[in-house]
């Protein structure tokens, strides 16, 4: 490409200089040839500089849309993680409440009771592990967000909308509500 570029120069400089004019004209075509040369090659570096910054460009816009497309595909990947595992955790409360009311039966056969008490305590800490919590209940102020108002009790002792009882445990899942407690809640005469 440059010697092409070369070559238009010089014919340009011959073709004004005559092809054999004096030397003064000679000397002027040649100092033209240089010049020219200069200015096309000024202007090729701007275009390359433009082209250069527009690649730059288009390739820190590529590398931020794949870094939003990692985010967000890791957070969709932990979303649906813990979405099944919200789901074993929600199916395996049935047994952690049978296991809750187990304790609670009179047996005779202590082992029995001891057995029964051990895996339920297992249970509980394999699901607190996992991110389970409790919701508190008994004494708390009623939350429709945590809690469901199964009983509507009169009385004058307890304050307007405390929790009086609490039937069934409620449950947090890694900041989600897994199940509300349901509760006994206290209203005013």
């Amino acid at each position: 490409m440059t010697e092409s570029i070369d070559d238009a120069a010089r014919s340009e400089a011959l073709s004004e200089g005559g092809g054999g004019g004096s030397r003064g004209e000679q000397t002027h075509a040649a100092a033209l040839e240089p010049m020219a040369r200069i200015e096309f090659l000024e202007a090729e570096l701007t275009r390359l500089e433009g082209e250069k910054q527009e690649m730059l460009r288009l390739a820190q816009s590529r590398q931020a849309e794949f870094e939003n497309f990692r985010r967000r595909s890791e957070r969709e990947r932990q979303e649906t993680v813990d979405l099944a595992a919200g789901d074993t955790v929600r199916s395996l409360l049935g047994v952690l409440d049978d296991f809750e009311r187990a304790i609670l039966v009179e047996t005779a056969d202590a082992n029995y009771a001891k057995g029964v008490g051990l895996i339920h305590s297992r249970l509980k800490e394999t699901l607190e592990k996992m991110g389970l919590e409790a919701v508190a209940a008994t004494g708390q102020m009623f939350d429709p967000n945590l809690h469901m108002g199964i009983d509507r009790v009169e009385s004058e002792e307890a304050e307007d909308q405390t929790i009086l009882a609490e039937l069934q445990k409620g449950y947090v899942f890694r900041g989600k509500l897994l199940r509300p407690a349901m509760v006994r809640v206290a209203v005013k005469k």
